[in-house]
This record gives structure tokens, C-alpha cells and sequence, in this order.
């Protein structure tokens, strides 16, 4: 409850200080202008961002790897994107950091670090692990069973009459 409470009721009321406080200093229209564009620049920040790590995910499942730093990055560059079009110097500075390769990095391995710490004293632990000799190939058929007797969808019937 208290960190919900600090991220939607009291964020707001300190973003919407900052912004009247900065209003003040460089006037109303320019604080309007400078969040727009903030809120731009970080768009084509995180998709930019965002197109390399999906090609570094790409070649990573080429090569057969899991693409497991990509993803956690993929997810942080998601919460920036947010951070970034939400109208505020405060969730502006955040999201740059999280669209910075270096900060994300190590913003990332913390995240991480305290998710596996986490999770140990649960008593569930997590581990990294790499499988890509270990491929599971299977099909699948769906099929629905009657009282009598089972039918199976992938095949029409009148390919049964015929067998």
C-alpha cells in the first residue's frame, strides 16, 4: 500500500510542483514547450535503443542462444517509454536513465540482483541457465471428447470415411 500511494498520489502532486516551480523561471509556455520536447526526444531515445536490443536479441537466438539480458533490457526500455511520455522533469530523469545503455545496464543488474535475493528468501530460487543443446519438439492436436468416443479436429470428416 505505502509504495502504490507514493507512486500515484504523491509523485503526481511533486511533478506538478516542479513543473509550477520551473513555470515560474522560464514561464508557462516554455515549461510546455521544454515537457513536449522531453516527452519527443525520449520516444525516438527508446525506440531507437529499443531497435538495438531487439537485433542483439535476434542474433542472440540465431546463434542459439537464450536471449535473457535482452529481455530484461527489452522491459526497462518499456517502463522509459512510459516514464518519458508522462508529463514531468522528475519521471523524465528517470526514464533517460533507464534509456541509457549504461545506467539501464546497471540499473538492470541491481533489479536483478534484489529480484534473485528476493525470491531466495521465499524459498524459491532462480537460476540462469543456458539449454541450447536441450530443444523439446513436440506437435500439437487438439481434440475434443465425446461420451462415446474421442474425435480429433485436425482431421475433416470425410477424411475418416475414407480411411
Amino acid at each position: 500500500m505505502g509504495k502504490l500511494f507514493l507512486i500515484f498520489v504523491i509523485m503526481p502532486i511533486i511533478e506538478i510542483a516542479v513543473l509550477i516551480h520551473v513555470g515560474d523561471i522560464i514561464g508557462g509556455w516554455n515549461t510546455v514547450l521544454l515537457v513536449i520536447l522531453s516527452a519527443m526526444m525520449g520516444a525516438y531515445l527508446v525506440k531507437r535503443e529499443g531497435v538495438l536490443t531487439l537485433a542483439q536479441a535476434q542474433q542472440k537466438m540465431q546463434q542459439g542462444e537464450v536471449p535473457a539480458a535482452e529481455i530484461g533490457s527489452g522491459i526497462l526500455l518499456l517502463i522509459a517509454g512510459v516514464l518519458l511520455v508522462t508529463p514531468g522533469f522528475i519521471t523524465d530523469i528517470f526514464g533517460l536513465m533507464l534509456t541509457l545503455p549504461l545506467t539501464r545496464n546497471k540499473i538492470g543488474a541491481t533489479l536483478f540482483s534484489a529480484l534473485n535475493v528476493n525470491m531466495q528468501a521465499s524459498g524459491a530460487q532462480f537460476h540462469y541457465q543456458q539449454t541450447s543443446d536441450d530443444i523439446i519438439d513436440g506437435e500439437f492436436r487438439e481434440t475434443h471428447t465425446a461420451p462415446d468416443k474421442q474425435i480429433s479436429t485436425d482431421t475433416p470428416e470425410s477424411d475418416k470415411s475414407e480411411r
